[in-house]
């Protein structure tokens, strides 16, 4: 399951942290939350972030008649 989870501390201080994506896919999924919430401080990118994204590939079959 695809998750972003918005963690706030007691000082304000707030983390996003999404869980379910694979590679940079986390990044456009999170982007509108972290643009509401002002100027970034750091990345820390997970193990899910290098995972390889499953690749959709078009076989097109065809042939004159």
């Amino acid at each position: 399951m695809k998750t972003i989870e918005i963690l706030v501390s007691p000082t304000g201080q707030t983390t996003v942290q999404t869980k379910g994506f694979a590679g940079s896919t986390c990044r456009d999924a999170s982007k509108f939350v972290e643009e509401a919430l002002g100027t970034s401080a750091g990345e820390q990118l997970t193990s899910e972030f290098y995972a390889e994204q499953p690749v959709q590939r078009l076989i097109q079959e065809g042939g004159r008649a």
